[in-house]
């Protein structure tokens, strides 16, 4: 940039002018303002500015009352939450051996190695070196004939044709950071490995709530499995009743033949729930780390067994409990200081070069001090003024990046609302129904002994006798899927609400991060 009205002469009548002219500091002053108005200024954004993230929240969530649940049950414990020893036993086992989690602590590792990686980015680099070579220049170079009558020592007539040139030192390179880019995008490294850790903390809640959620479903299937089997008892003692009444003349074929179509369908169910009771422990057994194995359960109450209580607390809560809203949260605060980085680009760079050591064209001569000696200490500035576009659209990129994470923040919030929301009135509506359905199963079994007796009495045929049993099963089996489906809303709502991780070991990749920790 060319400055040339600090630099053009005075007019004739310079006398007369009523300002005294600028001294020489003081034009390079001048200069270097300029440069850096003129050289670092920002493009503006417009409507591509990105806005604060929009946190407000309803005060509570539908069906509750914020003064009763104050305490969200994220914050308890998962043994205190699921009350269930052998439960608990099968998730301690999937924390320390599932291996998507050890995939994500090496992640965290990843990140933790990029903060130390930037952190090293603005402090000084010092290396050490050794050198050596020949030079031969042309003789009739200005450089040759100089050579040629200016003798390299003492005793010597010229310069060898041939000279050697041996050099050792250390050299140090530094670009002082006085935007504090770099210290900003070893910030913005940091709290992208804090996301990280908030991501594998996703995880563990998501793997205690898969967890939870198959352990309920097998207990489910060994619950199916008995009343199914029991119901097959009953209808082949109905069966031999049948045949034995077709000899009496008592009924026909066909009823026969109905009642043992209908025995011979249940038996078919039979494989089927074996064969989703070997799936469901497979399953659970994958998510803990091993090949498959019998899974410990206690089965035989599950019909009694009470459900988790789960308070939702407020939604503010969620905050502080989600490990998604936590790393959506970290995930702006990188991309706010990445803009802050890019930004810093448009301005001046301050950059200094030094090296120390000795250089001779012998390696005799490298001892002789401190003739052999050399040092040099460079500093420089740099700033961009022209074709600037791979700034600009790093700047661009990056605001347009922090309203990305903005918005996902957001979606983040309202996608936690809405699930704890659905959980907090399937958990209501279940309930009601797990009554109705238990009302409905004593029904139907009162209704079986009296099919019975009329059946006994010539009052009632045998098809209301099969329809009544088969009613009494499937409501059995209803009964059984409303139970499952009531014990995994609780724990779909502990998810939601962002528990089960605060007990989950921390891997060897988290245990010291202080020492990568960015700088203020």
């Amino acid at each position: 940039m060319s400055l040339w009205f600090l630099h053009r002469p005075l007019p004739a009548n310079s006398q007369s002018l009523p300002y005294t002219i600028p001294s020489r500091a003081s034009r390079a002053l001048i200069a270097t303002a300029l440069s850096v108005t003129l050289g670092g200024c920002v493009p503006y954004l417009g409507a591509l500015a990105p806005r604060p993230v929009d946190l407000t929240t309803p005060p509570t969530f539908p069906g509750t009352d914020a003064a009763a649940n104050a305490k969200s049950v994220a914050l308890t414990s998962v043994r205190d939450f699921f009350q269930d020893e052998k439960l608990v036993s099968l998730i301690e086992q999937a924390l320390a051996n599932n291996q998507e989690l050890k995939m994500l602590a090496t992640e965290i590792g990843i990140a933790n190695s990029e903060v130390l990686e930037k952190r090293g980015e603005y402090l000084p680099k010092i290396s050490a070196g050794a050198s050596a070579g020949v030079e031969k220049v042309g003789r009739y170079t200005s450089q040759g004939a100089s050579d040629e009558n200016d003798p390299i020592e003492e005793g010597a007539t010229k310069v060898p044709e041939n000279l050697g040139d041996f050099r050792a030192g250390f050299q140090a390179t530094w670009e002082i950071d006085v935007w504090n880019r770099l210290r900003n995008a070893t910030k913005a490294a940091w709290y992208r490995y804090l996301a990280s850790i908030e991501g594998r903390n996703f995880a563990v809640t998501r793997l205690v709530a898969e967890m939870a959620r198959s352990y309920y479903e097998l207990m489910a299937l060994d619950n199916q499995l008995e009343v199914l089997g029991l119901n097959i008892a009953i209808q082949n003692q109905a069966l031999e009743i049948m045949r034995v009444q077709k000899q009496a003349a008592q009924v026909t074929e066909l009823a026969v033949q109905r009642f043992e179509a209908e025995v011979l369908h249940n038996q078919g169910r039979l494989f089927d729930i074996r064969q989703s009771i070997v799936e469901t422990e497979n399953r659970l057994n994958v998510l803990i780390g091993r090949f498959p194995q019998p899974i410990e359960r206690n089965s035989k109450d599950f019909l009694q067994m009470p459900a988790p209580v789960a308070t939702a607390g407020v939604p503010m809560q969620l905050l502080a409990n989600r490990p998604d809203l936590r790393r959506a949260e970290h995930q702006l605060e990188a991309a706010k200081l990445d803009v802050s980085a890019a930004k810093a680009r448009f301005y001046p760079s301050l950059g200094v070069d030094a090296e120390v050591g000795v250089d001779a064209y012998k390696l005799s001569r490298l001892s002789y001090w401190p003739d052999s000696v050399l040092y040099s200490i460079v500093g420089g500035i740099t700033l961009p003024l022209w074709n600037r576009n791979a700034l600009t659209a790093a700047w661009f990129a990056s605001n347009l990046q922090q309203m990305n994470a903005v918005l996902q923040f957001e979606q983040t919030i309202r996608t936690a609302y809405a699930e704890v929301a659905n959980q907090v009135s399937k958990i209501d509506k279940l309930g009601g129904k797990v009554a109705t359905s238990t009302r409905q199963v004593e029904t139907l079994r009162s209704a079986i002994d009296v099919s019975n007796k009329l059946f006994g009495s010539a009052r009632a045929d045998y098809m209301e006798v099969l329809l009544t049993r088969r009613d009494a099963l499937e409501s059995q089996m209803e009964l059984i899927e409303t139970k499952t489906r009531q014990m995994q809303a609780t724990v779909d709502l502990y998810q939601a609400l962002g528990g089960g991780w605060r007990e989950a070991p921390i891997p060897e990749t988290t245990k010291d991060p202080g020492s990568a920790r960015a700088d203020g």
